[in-house]
């Protein structure tokens, strides 16, 4: 879901029921289906009541226009675009402080290595080696320093939430910390 001006709205994923990474056949095949369930037509020998008319033709146009954006590649690219902006600017809000590699203070765990920062409750924001490696991050230890080892994966940021506060915190990951 997104925030739009203190308002929750769905995203034409949530929509249309579809992952946001689904194909043009996924995204086709769910809209025909929402289509046949909630079309007016239909709904006019079915439905009883004027409310609940009014709802399913509300829900088909929000189907109508989900499907109008995510059925063409340009403007489904650009409402992507528009949604990972509004979900970093959302985080970005939500966020305590920003942090690097250098920041972070390493403990060997023997199988990972943990990364923790103390919030400022007391409590600590941390990740370990293996949630990164899982997010395409591999950590390298180079005496008292940490480094970044990865191949395809692009510099991003990981929120950190604290142990025991509401508080988060951005591990900012460039691929040329060291």
């Amino acid at each position: 879901m997104i925030l739009d001006k203190n308002a929750i709205q769905e995203t034409h994923y949530e929509v249309l029921n579809v992952k946001e990474d689904a194909n043009y056949e996924e995204i086709r095949a769910s809209y025909r289906s929402a289509v046949l369930s909630i079309h007016p037509d239909k709904l006019l020998k079915t439905s009883e009541t004027s409310s609940s008319n009014q709802i399913d033709g509300e829900r088909f146009l929000k189907v109508q226009k989900a499907w109008e954006i995510l059925s063409d590649s340009s403007s489904r690219s650009f409402y992507d675009k528009e949604l990972r902006r509004t979900r970093q600017d959302l985080l970005a809000a939500e966020v305590a402080e920003d942090l690097s590699l250098e920041d972070m203070m390493v403990e060997d765990g023997g199988e990972a290595l943990e990364l923790f920062y103390q919030c400022r409750c007391g409590d600590y924001f941390s990740v370990d080696s293996l949630e990164l490696k899982k997010m395409g991050y591999s950590l390298l230890r180079e005496g008292s320093g940490i480094s970044i080892l990865n191949v395809d994966t692009l510099a991003g940021s990981v929120i950190l939430p604290c142990g025991s506060c509401s508080l988060k915190a951005r591990l900012l990951i460039s691929t040329d910390d060291s």
